[in-house]
């Protein structure tokens, strides 16, 4: 038998979760991927769509980068999928990014997108923390970290550890409308599933089929409910730092740690132990938001709000309670 014939082709993803982070995608995506005639990998980000190509591949370093290879490598993801399954993955970022939906579109022109929304100043509130707890962020207030805004889109006071600093653009993460508008300029009304976070919260398995229904699988398979991510408040900033710079050994003496560590404990146990540490000790409970600064910000987005009501022929606004401000 020819080499040719044992090779098995690689596909696109049939659908994408592109979106928002702290909206209830990783509580969908587990649920999905639950599903015998569905196929996410474990990678649940891959981030491809948005990202430049450079950026996928270690190659990037090198002056032989291949995109070719850089989107070979992401489809290698799905390669365990089954023929019948959908194959589907769940990145955040692709509803932020300007490229993405083209990019999606001109690599899989019917596939199927999902969007969650949620309200406006709770959804930042929630990735504030969210960005705090993975060291894209350092500072612990939202207020002064919106208000670094103008200074960071030219370079200046973003975080050293920051791996993604678009996303502390926090005002420019709302701009709902024409985030959607990017998903239907590239894909037909009926390709593309608008769902609310509250909705979702309310009746996780109500939601559910209702995507299993858009992704026509079966809907009637039995669904385990699952909670969405749970928001958590840094305790100590700088302890969080201490245990980040030993688990990646950046400085001479947290790299002597880490090989100490290594050579006297197994892989497993070590991140489970880091893990542990981070949850017990470095994190806590959420506080309260600075309900001044949330009505803040709500009275700043409620255009926003209006806009995309019309937009989803849907009252937002009273259901948010933007109505009453």
């Amino acid at each position: 038998m020819h080499e040719h014939a044992l090779k098995v082709e690689k596909r696109v993803p049939d659908f994408f979760i592109v979106g928002h982070a702290k909206s209830g995608t990783t509580a969908l995506y587990e649920m999905l991927r639950r599903h015998p005639q569905i196929y996410m990998p474990d990678a649940k980000e891959p981030w491809f769509f948005a990202n430049d190509p450079r950026s996928q591949t270690s190659a990037a370093r090198s002056d032989t980068f291949d995109p070719g290879k850089a989107f070979d490598d992401y489809l290698s993801l799905f390669e365990a999928a089954r023929p019948d399954q959908r194959i589907g993955e769940a990145s955040t970022g692709y509803i932020w990014s300007p490229t993405a939906a083209s990019r999606i579109a001109a690599a899989r022109p019917d596939a199927r997108i999902i969007v969650i929304l949620r309200e406006p100043a709770s959804f930042l509130h929630s990735l504030h923390l969210q960005l705090l707890q993975n060291h894209n962020e350092t500072k612990r207030d939202l207020r002064k970290a919106m208000s670094l805004e103008a200074d960071r889109r030219e370079g200046r006071r973003i975080p050293r550890s920051s791996l993604r600093p678009g996303l502390l653009q926090y005002s420019e993460l709302v701009h709902y409308v024409a985030q959607l508008r990017r998903y239907h300029a590239a894909f037909a009304p009926e390709q593309v599933l608008v769902l609310i976070y509250d909705d979702f919260r309310a009746d996780n398995e109500d939601t559910v089929r209702k995507v299993l229904r858009f992704l026509e699988v079966d809907e009637t398979y039995p669904i385990d409910v699952l909670r969405a991510n749970e928001t958590v408040r840094m305790r100590s900033q700088q302890l969080d730092d201490l245990v980040h710079a030993v688990s990646v050994g950046r400085s001479p003496i947290t790299r002597a740690l880490k090989a100490t560590v290594k050579t006297l404990t197994p892989q497993g146990l070590r991140r489970e132990a880091f893990a542990l540490t981070r949850r017990r000790v470095v994190f806590g409970e959420p506080k309260p938001p600075d309900e001044k600064f949330m009505t803040e910000l709500r009275l700043r987005f409620k255009p926003e709000v209006a806009a995309l009501s019309e937009y989803l022929g849907r009252d937002l606004l009273t259901l948010w309670g933007y109505d009453r401000l």
